[in-house]
């Protein structure tokens, strides 16, 4: 599975297209959040797995390749049997982090507001027909 890079668009070489386009799909915020949360210098693959029981194993190996490609995430290998695999956020993953909690803040501050105009938005649509 590929990840979307915007290579042919109108503006290829807008920065928050290109970022946004890689970073705010489903896991790649959450993955990064989670590596810093665990408060290690290292993270193994299986201890991600847990943390976030909701991702497959096909989707986490995606959403880390990305990850290091884009240079937020270093991946290590250690030739042991069976094969040992850490994962760590770079400097630059580091620096995204107080822009993740502050949106984490204001989605828990503004989350049931957003849920009850959803909610009035659908009756609005039901009433309608």
């Amino acid at each position: 599975m590929e990840r979307k890079t915007i290579e042919n668009g109108l503006f290829p070489q807008c920065p928050i297209r290109n970022i946004l386009a890689r970073i705010s799909d489903k896991w790649s915020l959450l993955v990064i959040y989670t590596l810093d949360k665990t408060n290690k210098p290292t993270t193994r693959f299986k201890e991600l797995q847990r943390e976030i029981p909701d991702i497959s194993q096909k989707m986490l190996t995606v959403t880390l390749r990305t990850l290091e490609e884009d240079g937020y995430v270093t991946r290590t290998v250690y030739p042991e049997v069976p094969p040992r695999v850490e994962y760590a956020l770079t400097e630059r993953a580091k620096s995204l982090q107080p822009l993740i909690n502050a949106l984490i803040k204001w989605a828990e501050e503004n989350m049931e507001g957003i849920i009850k105009d959803r909610k009035k938005a659908v009756r609005r649509r039901q009433n309608a027909t």
